[in-house]
């Protein structure tokens, strides 16, 4: 199941951005990491969140929160 584009974001930058977070999810978990780990590794709260699809959302959403850095 393909997640839902928010509505106040640019659908490719919440692509790449779900792509990004499930990469960084998918090494601290073949580490053995929990989702509370991904998102302690992201500066996240990780009061209630139990699984991977939403450590990779959450993750996403703050990837397309951060301020895009531009070439000069």
């Amino acid at each position: 199941m393909t997640p839902s584009v928010p509505d106040h974001l640019n659908p490719i930058q919440w692509h790449q951005a779900v792509a990004v977070s499930r990469q960084e999810c998918a090494r601290i978990f073949r580490d053995g990491g929990a989702p509370h780990d991904a998102l302690v590794a992201f500066g996240l709260s990780a009061t209630g969140v139990t699984s991977w699809e939403r450590a990779v959302d959450l993750i996403a959403a703050e990837i397309c929160a951060r301020p895009v850095k531009r070439a000069a």
